[in-house]
């Protein structure tokens, strides 16, 4: 059989032994997005005491808000609107959520960055290329809501880089700038101390002299902002911004649960991140920048819980916290199971219909919503073309319906032989309909395994067996992406 091989940046985690004690007792989860390396992230908590990561790609996804069972994001070009399909009480491949694309909004590149619902459910963001607070309207791809009052243009220039807003009560009331420019990208001469807090009802700056602030957020009758440049949590006081805690690295993203304060944390990848007073003090202190998450007293300001990640993410942008979720999940438009999961009133749970699509290997490049994706073509058929379907996210359970065409029998195994590693399958067929089936095993540090072969008797002798063998072999031997 095919060794298994693996080379695809992978993300690795790193976390304080509190952590997940900390998730289970308050029954929350926590989902994050970075756009450096296009992925919506959603930990949470397996019951055996470690934590569970679930990771989706979307395209550059940036703010991100929780409201009841759905997950408002930001992304290139869109809005999406993530509901959860699961009624409650109900398990989906261990998941107690799972957040599925249902809405979206093409807005355009805005550079949208934080994003909120206001006490009518209205969404509310900031574009940040407009310099503008913004919403929704039928016919535009934005309505400006409120701009500072030193912007004399609404011009996709980033003039100020407005990145932050802080809600109160259900409504807008203060933004974060990293200047107090009018001119094209004109923050970008003012990272170290140019940074603005601007109150949205009187039309005025109210703090100054901040250094890249973000994620301003009303909390317990205290404005908390990251000053970004700085790697410090605080509050505003007397329009002064008041340090409690230095972070290792760029924070970005600001969540509170009870007295812990959630902030993320990124590496000095890109050269904005570079120069500021957060890389002479990290190499001044001989510490390291890191990407992740730091759970921080807020009457303290003790760090008590933390994540690190490293691998393939550097870069964190938004982070919520999801009430009484303990193992939340998503799916992507790269996970086949956005066309196979389907649910309907009084379906009962949800169903897994036929698994037909095959996702784009490492290389190639990422599906396009509302675009057909190509199959793989035999081109010794004639009249009928045989297509060859890559099949992945198999299971038991979603197997379970098309048992007739595996041979032995998969059901069979599955009651003497459980699962022990990922599943692959290729199915052959003829005009949409199944005549040949193989699936394949990828053990944990085992050699794969062809598990079971079957083509309908009406086709044998044709070729179709050798073939299928042929791109099981090549499937298990790729990187799983």
């Amino acid at each position: 059989m095919t060794n298994r091989k693996d080379t695809t940046p992978s993300l690795q985690l790193s976390a304080s032994e509190g952590l997940w004690t900390w998730l289970q007792q308050e029954k929350i989860s926590i989902a994050f997005t970075t756009y450096q390396t296009n992925r919506l992230l959603l930990l949470g908590s397996k019951p055996q005491g470690s934590l569970a990561i679930n990771e989706r790609l979307f395209d550059k996804p940036m703010g991100l808000y929780a409201h009841g069972d759905s997950l408002y994001m930001s992304t290139r070009y869109q809005i999406w609107r993530l509901d959860n399909r699961l009624a409650p009480g109900e398990i989906h491949q261990e998941a107690d959520r799972l957040y599925i694309p249902s809405y979206s909004y093409t807005t355009g590149n805005l550079n949208v960055h934080d994003l909120v619902l206001d006490h009518t459910n209205t969404p509310f963001f900031i574009n940040t290329d407009f310099s503008c607070l913004a919403t929704i309207q039928t016919g535009y791809s934005f309505a400006p809501v409120w701009q500072p009052p030193f912007i004399t243009k609404l011009a996709a220039e980033d003039r100020c880089h407005l990145n932050g807003l802080a809600m109160v009560e259900g409504k807008p009331t203060y933004v974060t700038a990293c200047s107090a420019t009018d001119t094209p990208a004109g923050w970008r001469d003012h990272r170290m101390n140019g940074g603005i807090i601007l109150h949205i009802p009187s039309n005025e700056i109210i703090a100054t002299n901040l250094s890249m602030p973000h994620s301003p957020r009303w909390y317990q009758g205290k404005l908390w902002l990251l000053n970004s440049g700085t790697g410090e949590l605080g509050y505003l006081n007397d329009n002064q911004f008041v340090p409690i805690t230095f972070c290792p690295g760029f924070v970005r993203g600001l969540a509170f649960w009870g007295n812990l304060a959630l902030v993320g944390l990124s590496k000095l990848r890109s050269r904005n991140f570079t120069g500021l007073a957060l890389e002479n003090r990290l190499t001044a202190e001989g510490k390291v920048p890191q990407c992740g998450l730091m759970a921080i007293d807020i009457t303290t300001g003790q760090i008590v819980h933390w994540l690190h990640l490293d691998g393939v993410v550097e870069e964190l942008y938004d982070i919520v916290i999801l009430p009484g979720v303990s193992r939340p999940k998503a799916l992507g438009f790269q996970n086949e199971d956005i066309e196979r999961l389907i649910n309907f009133p009084d379906s009962g749970k949800i169903i897994t219909t036929k698994p037909t699509v095959k996702r784009p290997s490492q290389g190639q490049a990422a599906p396009i919503v509302g675009l057909p994706r190509p199959q793989i073509q035999d081109q010794n058929s004639d009249s009928q073309p045989l297509k060859y379907q890559r099949v992945y996210h198999l299971n038991p359970e979603n197997l379970a319906p098309y048992d007739a065409m595996t041979f032995p029998s998969l059901q069979q195994r599955w009651q003497t032989q459980p699962q022990r590693g990922e599943l692959v399958g290729i199915s052959a067929s003829i005009e949409g309909e199944m005549v040949g089936f193989v699936v394949g095993e990828l053990p944990p540090d085992q050699k794969a395994e062809i598990l079971s072969l079957f083509v309908l008797p009406a086709y044998r002798h044709q070729g179709i067996g050798t073939r299928l063998v042929k791109l099981i072999h090549q499937a298990l031997a790729e990187p799983d992406v």
